[in-house]
């Protein structure tokens, strides 16, 4: 009987032990696990249309800033640079020869040599071969500016998540062909409560343990809470006016910045990655 006793004892003075550690963590901190890590992710899509010629990327290969992910075809766009080159050069001679003319009769007027509307049409030409050379001078710029973006690059530091571009497919611009992730930030996204919101100020602590990641915790700091709610820009936000209304509790994204990762940190923190969040209380 007297072990009975303390074995009866000893849970519940582990029971009680646990209650009252859960009741100091639930008015120290605001926990939640509808949180998750985030990063620069971004689709790389093609500025300009053509066939790929050459991938230099698989899925999961560790990039640096600048570097040439996938090329198009150049020709047509380098042909079109020759052109508006050479057009360039003829128009620069006459617009020098106008520019030579109009000094010369702007002298002359000046003297009285020449009438007013002799000096008005030279300086007609003159501002006529200035624009039309701006115009010329322009398309060379442009054509250049097509021809570097046949190549498309990495962004930042950063990982390829998904490589959808093959050599010989035709690009289209604006249609995705490299999936990419920065490895130079990571941040968490925590949706709290509305009721929950009241407890969290900007600056506060966080303690981030993420699923993937079992061993490892993660120390951040609020660094802002969204003015609007998560169901806001919804594509369809919910109409309360219709009659139909049903409370339910909203949720306000948190982020929450993490600090002192490393590169190893950044990477295994894969953006999308499931979190649960413990901020302390203000």
């Amino acid at each position: 009987m007297d072990k009975k006793k303390k074995v009866l004892i000893g849970v519940g003075s582990v029971v009680m032990l646990g209650a009252v550690y859960l009741g100091v963590e639930h008015f120290r901190f605001v926990e939640t696990d509808n949180a998750q890590i985030e990063g620069h992710a971004v689709l790389l899509a093609a500025k300009v249309g053509g066939y790929i010629v050459k991938t230099n990327v698989t899925d999961g290969q560790r990039v640096k800033k600048g570097d040439v992910l996938v090329e198009i075809d150049d020709r047509d766009y380098k042909n079109t640079l020759q052109q508006a080159k050479s057009d360039l050069v003829s128009i620069e001679a006459r617009k020098r020869d106008a520019e030579k003319n109009n000094r010369r009769l702007t002298d002359l007027y000046s003297k009285g040599a020449v009438s007013q509307q002799q000096l008005d049409s030279i300086s007609t030409s003159f501002a006529e071969s200035k624009a039309k050379f701006d115009s010329v001078s322009a398309l060379v710029a442009q054509a250049e500016l097509n021809i570097e973006n046949t190549k498309i690059r990495a962004p930042s530091d950063g990982i390829i998540a998904k490589k959808s571009a093959e050599v010989g497919q035709l690009a289209g611009p604006g249609v995705p062909l490299v999936g990419f992730v920065g490895t130079e930030e990571r941040w968490v996204t925590a949706n709290f409560k509305e009721t929950e919101i009241e407890d969290i100020r900007a600056g506060a602590d966080v303690d981030v343990k993420v699923d993937a990641l079992s061993s490892r915790h993660f120390k951040g700091q609020v660094e802002s809470i969204s003015s609007a709610t998560g169901a806001t820009f919804t594509l369809l936000p919910p109409d309360n006016a219709t009659g139909n209304f049903t409370k339910v509790v909203q949720r306000v994204p948190v982020k929450i910045a993490l600090k002192d990762l490393s590169l190893e940190d950044r990477e295994l923190l894969r953006a999308g990655l499931s979190a649960v969040v413990k901020v302390k209380r203000k």
